[in-house]
């Protein structure tokens, strides 16, 4: 229940203002950062954790792909704020949409192989594609069709609710098919986005639709924030704040090996990330909402639940007061902020 109720409108909600133009445009990193960059972060992170806080190898990959999405939500506005180049926050913000995603299928994957006691490693791989692949074609062809309602409405209101429907009912009819709902949120949100936005809404209803989810992405964020809140027990937090310090050492070393392995291949086949953009991605690849939305899934039976919440907390916490509060005299320093010519 935790995944249907937030993980449709945060997915959506970030989809649903992308130009997708611009993410072809950007593709090639774009798909490498959200594929083998969380696979590799996920799994760098995973063996540390095991390595060094001595939960079972399948259990540490498994709070692996729950802390490797990333969510830029700050760090956009700061990067608004000292008008970073646009690039460079597309970049970030389409990495985060498609890295929750495969974050997401990653997570399935090993939930269900941590509960059946194994997985073969060519069946994850399927299950994987099948999952990813699958969804977003579903995804694609519900946010077609309802592109081509819209064509035929002029209420914001009702505009509105197909929207709402489109979010909830693509993730839906993916759960259902065993499906990514995630990418398929995700797809129907930029199809429509790109296509029966801009093409079957008028600029009322546009502004209408764009404040409706940012307001429905707000309250998401907060209340799994406060439910993490109540799940957490800060005594037993802080008598484990050795295993909270190894699990953020982890997850940064997970990112900064994901980052810089990743992108000098992207380098070769597109225009070139500079070295200094890439430690800003490093940087500023901060969790936040989807991790905690995964954590709090777990069944309150899961093994390990209590710790793997600790450290997940813990990691976003970390993220967004440490990273997310020095990014900007990062960006200073890095002389990132204003974008400079030469990097334009």
């Amino acid at each position: 229940m935790i995944l249907i109720l937030f993980l449709p409108a945060l997915i959506f909600e970030g989809s649903v203002k992308l130009d997708v133009r611009e993410l072809l445009r950007n593709s090639v990193p774009l798909l490498l950062l959200a594929n083998a960059g969380v696979l590799m972060a996920a799994f760098v992170t995973g063996c540390l954790v095991h390595w060094l806080v001595g939960m079972p190898l399948l259990i540490s990959l498994l709070f692996g792909s729950i802390i490797s999405a990333t969510d830029p939500i700050s760090v956009l506005a700061i990067f608004k704020d000292l008008r970073v180049d646009k690039r460079l926050s597309l970049i970030m913000e389409g990495e985060s949409l498609l890295n929750d995603g495969t974050a997401a299928v990653l997570f399935e994957i090993l939930l269900g192989a941590a509960v059946a006691g194994g997985l073969s490693v060519p069946k994850g791989i399927g299950l994987y594609f099948l999952g990813v692949g699958g969804g977003a074609i579903l995804g694609a062809a519900l946010g077609y069709l309802a592109s081509r309602v819209t064509e035929t409405l002029d209420d914001p209101e009702i505009e509105i609710t197909l929207t709402t429907i489109l979010a909830y009912g693509s993730y839906l009819l993916a759960y259902r098919l065993h499906l990514s709902g995630v990418i398929a949120a995700a797809s129907a949100g930029l199809v429509l986005g790109n296509l029966g936005a801009k093409k079957g809404m008028s600029s009322r209803t546009q502004t209408a639709m764009q404040s409706f989810w940012e307001y429905i992405s707000f309250v998401m964020n907060s209340v799994v924030f406060l439910l993490i809140g109540l799940e957490i027990h800060i005594r037993e937090l802080l008598s484990n704040w050795s295993l909270v310090l190894l699990a953020i050492g982890a997850v940064l070393w997970g990112r900064v090996l994901s980052v810089y392995l990743v992108i000098p291949v992207s380098n070769r086949f597109t225009a070139k990330i500079p070295l200094r953009w890439q430690h800003v991605i490093v940087w500023g690849g901060l969790r936040g909402a989807l991790a905690l939305a995964l954590a709090l899934s777990l069944d309150g039976t899961f093994p390990y639940r209590e710790q793997i919440l600790n450290l997940t907390f813990g990691v976003v916490i970390f993220s967004i007061l440490a990273q997310g509060l020095t990014l900007r005299p990062f960006l200073q320093i890095l002389r990132i902020a204003p974008a400079s010519p030469e990097i334009q």
